[in-house]
């Protein structure tokens, strides 16, 4: 079936929109220029009457009479002497366009002094990293001038550098990623900690760029995203890392921020997900969001091995297979996982063989989501059962070509023991909270191009699809519904996410907790 064109409106429209806002602007600041005599006038007569008035005011009642003969007497003399009215509009244009210049004081040309005293004290600290003994003309020297290694800055309200162009020599060695580190990591104690900086080597031209990087949104709920099918959003980043934006709505307000879009399906190059954090970093969070997409499209099996309870809203709901927070359970659920990796795979295969489609069950996402399931290895150990996690390697392995994904959370602490088909399959990585940048370098294959703070909000981290750039990451806040820190715009838009409750294949009904009844009741209410 061939595809419609767009109609023209709506391919183009934006284009002259673009276009004919450029023209109104361009027509705008061509009249300002050329009507801005007459607007200096005009701004200067109106003083020159705020001033009269306030005058009048001012005078005794006894004096306004005297004040106004005068007055006359001034006019009638102009009016009888030679050219007078002439050189009195004169007089008072001048007048007026003296009142109504601009007198907002000129920006101080060059940094103040507290300025110039921090900059000297960062180049003096720079002197050990950018110079040598052998170079005759060196360009960073104790005692020298900043002024041609810091060709521009700029400052805010308070006096902390916001953007800082540096030179260094050209054998500073840029392409060593430990020495670019130790400067970054000086420039940042220079700058002032607490805030995240970017930085940007030019080989080329030997010129480093420090930029202040504005805080990632906090305030973006969990809603529906406009995505298509195999694209599910991880977070947020900043909008010079993606070319794509995506309409989110903050209450009454919308506005258009860039995602970190991952990409899942038999088409995608890292199908299987790891996300690791401190305690109370928000990788449940995450999974909870991711939770609340796949549901739209597939089938989600949960493994909790904290056992906190994070994940009873998804309980008995429509396209989850299980919440599963025993080794029983998990082993249960788990070995399930791999039969039905296989049994998609034999299916696939055989349809391909007759030359038909693949059954439609086969095509239906299914993930697999498992929270801190090293705490099921050190459990199946101590019981001397089978390792939970021996179960995801068909998953991990076939999983592209049967539409299964396996999403694993892990706190730093049991990394080591996530087995190595979690470690070798999973190249799409999530770092949630504080981390150390050898940290990050480790789990993410990369250096960040931002210095990492050590205090960060819930959710806020890096991420990293395969082997591209490593982003900043706000997951949106998906908490717990049933959580009575929860806030009751949260809770709302979690619970009009979920997918309704059904009744299991056995007819038993799903017990629901009383904080879901009560959450469920005011929302039908409403």
């Amino acid at each position: 079936m061939a595809r419609r064109p767009l109609p023209r409106i709506l391919s183009t429209g934006s284009a002259h929109l673009a276009r004919s806002r450029e023209l109104a602007r361009t027509a705008a600041d061509s009249a300002t220029d050329i009507l801005h005599p007459l607007i200096t006038i005009a701004r200067g007569l109106r003083r020159l009457a705020s001033a009269g008035r306030r005058r009048w005011a001012g005078t005794p009642k006894d004096k306004r009479g005297p004040l106004l003969f005068l007055a006359a007497t001034v006019v009638l003399v102009v009016g009888l002497v030679p050219y007078g009215p002439l050189l009195a509009v004169t007089a008072v244009m001048a007048a007026a366009a003296w009142q109504g210049r601009d007198r907002t004081p000129p920006a101080p040309e060059g940094p103040d002094e507290s300025q110039t005293q921090r900059l000297q004290a960062m180049y003096e600290a720079l002197v050990p990293y950018f110079s040598t003994a052998e170079d005759p003309s060196p360009l960073y020297a104790h005692g020298g001038e900043w002024e041609k290694a810091f060709p521009s800055h700029d400052f805010d309200g308070s006096g902390r550098i916001t953007h800082l162009e540096i030179r260094y020599p050209a054998y500073f060695p840029d392409g060593e990623a430990d020495a670019r580190a130790r400067v970054e990591h000086l420039l940042t104690a220079k700058s002032g900690r607490g805030r995240e900086y970017s930085f940007a080597w030019d080989e080329e031209g030997n010129t480093l760029t420090l930029t202040v990087l504005a805080p990632l949104p906090t305030d973006i709920a969990a809603q529906r995203f406009v995505t298509a099918p195999g694209e599910t959003v991880l977070g947020f980043t900043d909008p010079s890392r993606v070319p794509r934006t995506l309409p989110l709505s903050f209450g009454a307000e919308q506005r258009d921020v860039p995602p970190v879009v991952w990409r899942t399906g038999v088409r995608s190059t890292e199908p299987h997900l790891l996300a690791v954090g401190q305690p109370g970093s928000g990788t449940s969070t995450l999974l909870r969001s991711l939770a609340l997409q796949a549901l739209r499209y597939g089938d989600i099996l949960v493994v909790d091995g904290g056992a906190t309870g994070e994940y009873a809203c998804l309980t008995g709901r429509d396209g989850v297979l299980g919440v599963e927070v025993g080794l029983a359970g998990a082993l249960a659920g788990l070995e399930w996982a791999a039969q039905e990796t296989e049994r998609r795979l034999i299916a696939a295969n055989q349809a391909r063989q007759a030359g038909d489609a693949p059954p439609d069950d086969t095509r239906r996402p299914l993930w697999i989501l498992l929270d801190r399931p090293t705490a099921f290895s050190h459990l199946a150990e101590a019981e001397g059962r089978k390792d939970p996690q021996a179960f995801l390697q068909v998953p991990l392995r076939h999983g592209r070509a049967a539409h299964v994904t396996v999403v694993v959370a892990e706190q730093f602490d049991g990394l080591d023991a996530l087995s190595d088909a979690v470690r070798q399959h999973t190249r799409a990585r999530v770092v949630l909270g504080p981390a150390s940048a050898r940290q990050l370098e480790t789990l993410l294959g990369a250096r960040p191009h931002t210095a990492p703070v050590d205090h960060v909000p819930p959710g806020r981290g890096y991420a990293r699809l395969g082997t591209g750039p490593v982003h900043r990451l706000q997951v949106p806040a998906t908490p717990d519904p049933y959580d009575d820190a929860t806030s009751a715009a949260h809770r709302q838009a979690v619970l009009d996410l979920l997918p309704p409750r059904t009744t299991p294949a056995d007819g038993e009904t799903v017990p629901v907790p009383a904080e879901a009844l009560a959450a469920e009741s005011s929302l039908m209410t409403d």
